[in-house]
């Protein structure tokens, strides 16, 4: 596993991102881990976070893309912090986009943030975590009403690795196979409890043998790899 995949791990677990335990998750799942972005909330959490997900676009799209488009809501600081990281560590000015939520009528107009989407445009999806494809249903078709773009790809944090709607694949199989572009995560979570198990990470063991036999049940019934 890639360097950088390591230390994103740990990054997670340091800012108390993805926690283990029990959770109900919305789909009334009961997971033993849980991620929630929304806990990334300071300069330093942000721009480390951008740095990652720079790094982990490079490594799957390289720098032949134009935009960075981040669904409203919590795409839009992700966009924007990996922009910044991108153009810091590969030197590739990338144009950030966003969509709101509803179209503004006066001033700067539109439903879009950011840039404006041109015709040649190629597009890379930047988000948290992809559960059931739902914000890629919506987003979708918002960003192919703007322009004739190409959308290369999809970005998130983490690959929960889990079946999605279908009941089969997980949700980032099922948006490749429906939308035909690629879908991608920094790590999934067969890496994060391979690299966390019985290995300590701020100064304890986050993934005992309890807690990956909890997992390992989970995937059991849920899982899709």
């Amino acid at each position: 596993m890639e360097r950088y995949k390591e230390e994103f791990i740990q990054f997670m677990v340091e800012s108390d991102v993805l926690k283990f335990g029990e959770f109900t998750l919305k789909s009334g799942r009961k997971s033993p881990f849980f991620m929630n972005a929304g806990a990334y909330v300071t300069g330093t959490q942000l721009h480390r976070l951008g740095e990652y997900y720079a790094k982990a676009i490079h490594d799957k799209y390289g720098t032949d893309f134009d935009v960075l488009f981040g669904p409203a809501y919590k795409g839009i600081p992700l966009s924007v912090a990996a922009i910044i990281a991108f153009s810091q560590l590969y030197g590739k000015e990338i144009r950030y986009c966003s969509n709101r939520k509803e179209v503004k009528d006066h001033g700067d107009t539109g439903i879009l943030l950011g840039s404006k989407l041109k015709d040649g445009d190629r597009v890379v999806i930047i988000e948290d975590v992809t559960t059931s494809g739902k914000s890629i249903e919506e987003t979708f078709p918002i960003i192919k009403a703007q322009a004739d773009v190409n959308i290369i790809g999809l970005m998130v944090s983490l690959n929960r690795q889990e079946v999605g709607k279908g009941g089969e694949k997980c949700a980032l199989d099922e948006i490749r196979d429906l939308y035909g572009f690629e879908t991608n995560a920094i790590v999934s979570m067969d890496e994060v409890v391979s690299y966390l198990y019985n290995r300590p990470c701020g100064g304890r063991i986050v993934i005992d043998d309890t807690l990956k036999a909890a997992i390992d049940a989970y995937y059991e019934q849920y899982g899709a790899r």
